[in-house]
């Protein structure tokens, strides 16, 4: 029976373009499950969104002396283009200034404050006498308390990953002008995280078994720490707080609060764009489903402590009355963070790989099958021009691009463009398309477990195994002048094993996985097709990227490669990077030291 799966992807600020970082961070290994478990055949419901109202924007907005929504709405159409382009599959890839998910984050708010989980209180926060404005995490830096780095902001230490107030911050700074702050008093809502810690660590003592030690470890060892933290904050950009008070009227819902709601207000949008309002219980309400949050490692507490919270709090009173309790995440499969050339990626040093740029210098295979290969899954991973140029043309070309365009290129030219017939298979074709078969479970039990790197590695050693069978069976040369019956044996078994393969590395490399299906003769395509959509709602309207899956037709199971399938002239399918090349893209990116 075909499974829930619930793919969600930590939503990224807009205030800039997308870059290599976040992709490898939770896109990319969120989109590589979920195309899997498609291909399984399972129910997938993979959504995000752009993140619009944290103060990175704002503080970006004023840089430019243009409104924050400006901001975002331009960075938002540019993400979608590169999500686009790169294939990733969402089925609603939407944004929180919409009314779906204002309204519904209001809600929450509200259940929240009547079962009492929410309390108010009197602070003292950084005001700038300059400004005359309070002073919200990226408005101000200072010294990290806990491990003192001199660059952490008011809401977290990049360097040590501790979440903060900006209160805490030694020696704080206005980010706009350098002044030094003063205190003042101001009152806010407070979550009270204090009353889930007993049912939030037996949450993790569940799930133990599965997630990675590095995000139980870091999840563990802080739930029992949790009190209070604030929900509002005093800005003017963002979900109003929804009480009929004027002295609330100026403040906002806090953005780390309302942002990792929007899995499920997306997941509720998607139910409503679709025509059947209640589709997204299948995944929420479902206790058989399992929910999967991607993110990189900074957002761990997020979505391990603070989003179950949430979710405990309102469990229930989202299904009509029913008891069933919401599902919490099942995995939190975090990543750890991408570094460029041995040094960390940084935004204002201009350190990092715009997506954009990326995509306009090189295939999105050949980028998705760096990023997987180096994918930070344990430990900080490292990207390299050099070791990009290396692993693009010594295994992605070498053992599969050229695996294609060799075996298809010689059975369309001595077979008239049909799958030749084998005859009787010898023990050898036959060992080796049960080995290659054999991908469909040692490659799915590693992506079933998210050990990504380690199901790519395994399609790539399947593909150096037809390349070595290729290399000691008669099929080349004299062989198809003296014996074709046995030259024809031997393309069949690697067409067959091709066809395989090509499904093995779809939700890698989803792109050339296509083009393949095409050559071998299909006409129905494995995936289904990306487009950006505009949905109008009551008062205005906004852009999406969405997946539609009913006319994909691929399967996670071996190949029925048939003798005389017709099939198509084959094309290069991997392009050879050459070293001055990738030296003008970096120099274009301004990435040369």
């Amino acid at each position: 029976m075909a499974d829930y799966i619930h793919v969600s992807v930590a939503w990224p600020y807009v205030n800039g373009d997308l870059h290599a970082g976040h992709i490898a961070g939770s896109n990319l290994p969120a989109d590589i499950f979920a195309r899997y478990h498609r291909l399984k055949g399972n129910h997938v419901l993979k959504v995000s969104g752009s993140d619009t109202h944290g103060t990175p924007i704002m503080v970006e907005a004023d840089a430019q002396g243009i409104p924050p929504r400006e901001l975002f709405e331009r960075f938002h159409k540019r993400h979608l283009d590169v999500l686009q382009r790169l294939g990733l599959s969402f089925n609603l890839h939407t944004h929180t200034d919409t009314e779906n998910h204002h309204q519904i984050a209001q809600d929450i708010f509200k259940i929240l404050l009547d079962r009492e989980y929410l309390y108010r209180e009197t602070q003292q926060r950084l005001f700038s006498l300059t400004e005359n404005r309070f002073l919200e995490d990226r408005y101000v830096e200072g010294t990290c308390p806990v491990c003192k780095f001199e660059g952490a902001r008011g809401d977290q230490c990049d360097n040590c990953g501790s979440l903060l107030n900006a209160t805490e911050l030694i020696n704080p700074r206005a980010k706009s002008d350098g002044s030094t702050p003063i205190l003042r008093e101001t009152e806010h809502y407070f979550l009270d995280l204090e009353a889930f810690r007993e049912p939030l660590a037996a949450y993790m003592e569940k799930h133990q078994h599965h997630w990675r030690e590095t995000v139980y470890s870091e999840s563990y060892g802080k739930v029992h720490e949790q009190r209070g933290r604030p929900i509002t904050r005093d800005v003017n950009w963002g979900i109003p707080v929804p009480l009929d008070d004027p002295a609330w009227a100026d403040k906002r819902l806090y953005v780390w609060f309302e942002a990792v709601m929007g899995y499920f207000t997306a997941s509720i949008e998607w139910s409503k764009n679709n025509g059947n309002p209640d589709a997204w219980k299948r995944w929420w309400y479902n206790p058989e489903a399992r929910v999967y949050n991607f993110l990189g490692k900074d957002n761990i507490i997020f979505h391990t402590i603070i989003w179950p919270a949430e979710l405990l709090g309102f469990s229930g009173l989202y299904n009509d009355g029913d008891k069933t309790p919401i599902n919490l995440p099942y995995d939190v499969p975090a990543n750890q963070y991408l570094n460029l050339e041995e040094r960390k990626l940084s935004k204002s040093r201009k350190w990092l790989i715009p997506m954009p740029d990326l995509l306009d210098g090189f295939d999105p295979d050949a980028v998705r099958y760096y990023l997987t290969a180096i994918m930070p899954e344990t430990r900080d991973a490292d990207w390299k021009w050099d070791d990009f140029i290396a692993r693009n043309n010594n295994e992605l070309l070498a053992k599969w691009g050229n695996l294609v365009n060799r075996v298809l290129k010689f059975a369309y030219k001595h077979w008239e463009g049909v799958v030749p017939d084998p005859g009787t298979l010898r023990p050898m074709d036959e060992e080796l398309i049960a080995t290659i078969e054999a991908g469909f479970a040692s490659v799915g039990e590693r992506l079933e477990a998210v050990k990504l790197r380690d199901a790519l590695a395994e399609a790539m050693r399947l593909a150096t195994e037809v390349n070595i069978y290729l290399d000691n069976a008669p099929w080349f040369g004299a062989t198809i002048k003296e014996d074709k019956p046995s030259a024809a044996t031997t393309i069949y078994t690697a067409l067959r094993c091709i066809d395989n393969l090509k499904i093995l590395f779809a939700p890698f490399l989803p792109f050339s996985s296509e083009k393949v299906q095409h050559y071998l003769g299909y006409d129905e395509p494995l995936f289904g097709s990306l487009s950006i959509q505009t949905f109008q709602e009551e008062t205005r309207s906004h852009e999406a990227l969405v997946y539609d899956e009913s006319h994909a037709t691929g399967r996670w199971e071996p190949s029925q490669l048939r003798a005389g399938q017709t099939l198509r002239e084959p094309e290069a399918l991997i392009r050879k990077l050459d070293a001055d090349y990738v030296q003008e893209q970096r120099v274009k990116m301004g990435l040369v030291v």
